[in-house]
């Protein structure tokens, strides 16, 4: 019996508020991206976010691989936006000496 070619519909949808998402969870274009540039492999990304089906990790992956100009350009903004985001956070609470406050937090708190 011969194959039939089929045409797999991208597990992609966009929020609200814009943002990417894979095959109807939360987790985000970004991450699955990000992890596959980080050399992480189609199974370990799977296994890095429970939520995902591996055929829809797979696809992802090749939709990146096919658009990798389109996804950037989507990308781009997005990482500018964390990289600010993640500035604001740090400035509000300096990470510094921070395990030796909770240490100390732990100590008074068993005293």
């Amino acid at each position: 019996m011969p194959l039939t070619p089929a045409t797999a519909e991208i597990p992609l949808s966009t929020d609200t508020a814009g943002v990417v998402r894979v095959g109807g969870t939360r987790v985000t274009l970004d991450s699955v991206v990000g992890a596959f540039r980080a050399g992480a492999t189609p199974e370990e990304i799977a296994q890095q976010f429970p939520a995902l089906v591996l055929a829809d990790v797979y696809q992802v992956i090749a939709y990146y691989l096919n658009r990798t100009a389109e996804v950037e350009s989507y990308l781009a903004p997005r990482q500018i936006e964390a990289e600010l985001l993640r500035g604001k956070i740090e400035g509000r609470l300096d990470p510094r000496g921070m395990r030796a406050r909770l240490l100390a937090r732990r100590a008074a708190q068993a005293s």
